[in-house]
């Protein structure tokens, strides 16, 4: 069978239940993956959920394009197991691995070893397409989540990062301080007919963020339309909480130097919503004056105009450019870890 134009041949046989089946996962799955990642997510951290319309999105929605599923149902119909691989970037595929913690080990290794020889060969075929000769397998494990741990490191994949997933409370009463000398921050401008966002704005961004993460882990470039349509496809995604930082100049044009990506992160089980930070980059030459400071403080003020209770953020451990430092001097405590995983695939020619 075929699924977005990639071929899905699971092994035949690696200790599975021959009447276990492998589909491409359709809208009338959606409620059982995500009965089944919120499992996974609450016997690997212990608590926590996973939001259903990011799971539809996957799978139906915006989202689906750039996305190759395959689900596992064993001969009861439940669904034990579910892969996906994300053609991110030219060079990159997010890889996910979801294998019901219910299962015991007899059951779930093999089950494990099966999706992810489908992600390898699905990831090679999206290499192919994109006509690179490596693509990069970027998985990740919650740090307490040993047994997700052993499959990635069976399969070839290398622990290679460290993410802090850091929470700061809001108090209702925030209001946005007034930014340092010559500093200005503002969301992104607005077409007066359409209410679309001024397309210069986000290019400024895009520009932005590239420029800034360049000599960050794991970087890859990422055009314009491919930064755009990935976000837009979050279910959490608002054009009004993008922000762009400016240094301003008498007799000189706004030059943007800063750059924040927001988006709205459902609570958990049911919870009041919070804001996250998906990007938050400065230029190298404007770093040192406040502006990183201010977009996050402009972030703090519109959560706390929506009655937002949190904002959220992923933290590098290791990262050269002191975020942690500045998140935590912030409010910023550390709620859980994830790793990264990752392995570089030669793609056949």
């Amino acid at each position: 069978m075929r699924d977005n134009g990639v071929v899905i041949d699971p092994a035949d046989s690696l200790d599975l239940p021959s009447s276990w089946t492998f589909a491409a996962p359709g809208p009338d799955d959606v409620p059982d993956l995500h009965a089944l990642l919120e499992r996974h997510v609450r016997a690997a951290r212990g608590t926590g959920s996973a939001p259903l319309d990011t799971v539809r999105s996957d799978i139906e929605g915006a989202g689906s394009a750039t996305r190759h599923h395959v689900l596992v149902r064993d001969d009861a119909g439940a669904v034990r197991g579910w892969a996906t691989v994300h053609d991110r970037a030219a060079g990159r595929s997010l890889v996910s691995l979801v294998v019901d913690p219910e299962l015991p080990d007899a059951a779930a290794d093999p089950l494990a070893a099966t999706l992810l020889a489908w992600i390898e060969a699905t990831a090679a075929v999206v290499g192919v397409e994109r006509g690179v000769a490596l693509v990069q397998l970027d998985s990740g494990a919650f740090a307490e989540d040993a047994r997700q741990q052993r499959w990635l490191a069976a399969a070839g994949l290398e622990h290679v990062r460290s993410w802090w997933q850091m929470s700061r409370p809001v108090d209702p009463a925030e209001q946005l301080p007034e930014p340092g000398p010559g500093v200005v921050i503002r969301t992104v401008g607005r077409d007066a007919e359409t209410g679309l966002p001024v397309q210069s704005d986000l290019e400024a961004i895009h520009d932005v963020l590239e420029t800034s993460f360049t000599d960050h882990f794991n970087y890859h470039e990422e055009t314009f339309d491919e930064f755009v349509s990935r976000l837009r496809e979050d279910p959490g995604h608002r054009w009004d909480h993008w922000w762009i930082g400016e240094l301003v100049e008498p007799g000189r044009p706004p030059e943007p130097a800063g750059a924040l990506v927001g988006a709205v992160s459902p609570g958990d089980g049911g919870g009041p919503d919070s804001s996250y930070v998906e990007y938050l980059g400065v230029l190298r030459n404007a770093r040192g004056r406040g502006v990183a400071t201010s977009l996050l403080h402009a972030v703090f003020a519109d959560a706390a105009r929506r009655g937002r209770p949190a904002v959220g953020i992923e933290v590098d451990e290791d990262s050269s450019t002191g975020a942690a430092g500045l998140y935590l001097s912030m409010g910023f405590v550390t709620s859980y870890v994830t790793q990264s995983w990752h392995r570089d695939l030669p793609v056949p020619a």
